[in-house]
């Protein structure tokens, strides 16, 4: 029952609707007890030999009446209960998202895809069966088996009752033992469901690598062993949860053996009439829900707090970038000014003995364009990943127009930069919606001029719905380079004071790449951008280049200062002019 504890904020906010719910369920509970007492009246009347056709039809009617009523009451508790249910997913599904909204990335790195999608639908609709269903079993099940059973007293015979009931005991017992084996079987059904949702996800996202590898019989057999494990380890929920039907059939069939034996010998010795008999066994009738209720509800129990104790532990984590230490005066306004990096040393948190970021300090006025350059490694990405405060714990600081980034509230920060990654990631909407994702209410004419900067408006004439087209999941029916430029264009739609192109050309041509980076000086004149390339052409007119090795400096100036001083920059470039004349 600890799950009702666990969900007691819920219940305490939403009491109103469940006092109202359980009310019209004991009713209905209530209710129930009219029609065994009428055929036990029926019965008695009948076995007398002088009922009437008056007498019959008001038995009749009474019936009718309790029918009416258990429609009535049902449709109240119902509506209620099941709302609250609805409710309480809700909030959780609500509660999750948000919760993933603002962690950061090295929650991303610990908890797989499809461990999140089970904790927020499989999980999720096994703690509402417990607002639900488990609310429902429990107090009908109380009301309707204590009701009975003081109608068995007051209609019946106390004595009868007691002795016909021994049994039950013994299935509560029954389903405490079996419900603390359930718990741990669901348990890791549980976890066994979140890596077969994981690797489902992985498979149909990496399709077209493992089609090109050739790899589908060997990624199926993979699966079919994953199943294989996961059926494996749900026959022992099976296991437990079967165990509770036979349980309650066995006492219930004791309950009747019983009632037959010792209340045919109360009828023969004339302490109960034949109505009363009838009527007895008719309770025991609305007993057996109650029975098999027990069962039930543990199921529904110990899954619930299984998939609770998942959900809790996943919302427990905090996030390590935050805006505790932010000063909420501060406006985009403020920020307009020149970034500068002074970090002594940087490692990621997995890894904290191993620094990969090294005496890094350099200034980019206001308007300048900055570009990194360097073996894959070096560390340029992560030099992004600072400023995109992906990673806050460093020694050193990183500030723009005088204000470290830490201090600055993550969503002025973040709306002052455009950021373009390599892998582009596309939503399943057209390619209109894709380009004005930040800004849902740019008008059509900018749209297209994102897209014309970014050298793709002819493109996307020559798709069978112009912008119209759908693209898939993340951009299937696109190319490499087609995803790029879309990807720049939606960053230039955002007109942020600061854009990062992250290796963001890699999937262009020579010709494309320069048409798009003429057009980025004309639009980004006067704001500041920032080039992690290994095509050394994009950065050939940046104000500042920087060479990595190992994550430090090791080069620093313009392009015609790093070619006089003809380090790793110029061996790299003079190899990669000869690279494009034998290409050509």
């Amino acid at each position: 029952m600890g799950i009702f504890l666990k969900l007691g904020w819920f219940f305490k906010k939403e009491k109103k609707r469940y006092l109202v719910g359980v009310t019209f369920l004991a009713l209905t509970s209530i209710v129930n007890l009219v029609p065994p007492r009428i055929l036990g009246l029926m019965a008695d009347q009948l076995d007398q030999g002088h009922i009437s056709w008056l007498q019959y039809g008001g038995l009749i009617l009474a019936i009718i009446v309790a029918a009416l009523l258990l429609y009535g009451f049902r449709y109240f508790w119902r509506k209620q209960i099941w709302g609250g249910a609805a409710e309480l997913e809700r909030q959780l599904r609500s509660k999750l998202f948000k919760h993933f909204m603002v962690m950061d990335q090295t929650f991303y790195q610990r908890h797989r895809t499809g461990d999140l999608m089970a904790h927020a639908t499989n999980d999720v609709s096994a703690i509402q069966d417990v607002a639900g269903a488990g609310v429902l079993t429990l107090v009908d099940s109380l009301i309707m088996g204590v009701s009975t059973m003081i109608a068995m007293i007051i209609f019946v015979d106390w004595r009868l009752t007691i002795v016909a009931l021994l049994p039950l005991p013994f299935l509560a017992w029954g389903a405490w033992q079996l419900g603390n084996h359930l718990h741990d079987a669901f348990d890791e059904s549980q976890a066994a469901f979140s890596r077969l949702n994981n690797k489902t996800q992985e498979s149909v996202s990496g399709m077209k690598v493992i089609k090109t590898f050739g790899q589908g019989d060997e990624d199926t057999a993979a699966f079919d062993q994953m199943v294989d494990e996961t059926i494996k380890i749900n026959k022992k929920v099976f296991k437990w949860d079967a165990l509770f039907d036979p349980l309650g059939t066995i006492i219930i069939g004791l309950t009747y053996t019983i009632t037959i034996i010792y209340g045919g010998l109360l009828v023969v010795n004339k302490v109960l009439t034949i109505g009363q008999l009838v009527s007895f066994i008719a309770y025991i009738g609305n007993m057996v829900w109650p029975m098999f209720a027990i069962g039930y509800l543990f199921n529904i129990l110990e899954r619930g707090s299984a998939s609770y104790d998942r959900v809790e532990k996943l919302l427990d984590e905090q996030p390590q970038i935050t805006d505790q230490h932010a000063d909420e005066s501060l406006t985009a306004d403020d920020l307009a000014g020149d970034l500068n990096y002074q970090i002594n040393s940087f490692a990621y948190p997995d890894e904290p003995q191993l620094p990969v970021l090294h005496q890094i300090n350099f200034t980019l006025k206001k308007g300048q364009t900055l570009g990194l350059v360097g073996k894959v490694g070096s560390g340029k990405t992560t030099i992004i990943q600072l400023l995109l405060r992906e990673f806050d714990k460093y020694d050193g600081q990183i500030t723009l127009n005088g204000y470290d980034i830490r201090t600055i509230p993550l969503n002025v920060l973040l709306r002052q930069i455009s950021y373009v990654p390599q892998n582009n990631y596309l939503f399943s909407t057209t390619i209109q919606k894709n380009i004005a994702f930040s800004q849902a209410d740019a008008s059509e004419e900018a749209i297209i001029g994102a897209a014309k900067k970014s050298d793709l408006h002819e493109d996307i004439l020559q798709m069978p719905a112009g912008y119209k087209t759908l693209v898939g999941e993340n951009g299937v029916s696109l190319s490499g380079g087609q995803k790029q430029r879309m990807s720049i264009a939606r960053a230039l739609l955002k007109q942020s004071q600061i854009l990062v192109l992250d290796d963001a050309l890699s999937a262009v041509d020579a010709r494309t790449e320069m048409a798009i980076l003429q057009s980025l000086r004309k639009e980004r004149a006067g704001k500041t951008t920032m080039i992690a390339t290994h095509r050394l052409t994009s950065v050939m007119n940046a104000d500042l280049i920087l060479v990595l090795k190992d994550g430090a400096i090791v080069e620093r100036g313009r392009h015609e200062q790093l070619l006089a001083a003809d380090g790793w920059y110029a061996e790299m470039w003079r190899r990669q002019e000869l690279e494009e004349k034998v290409g050509e």
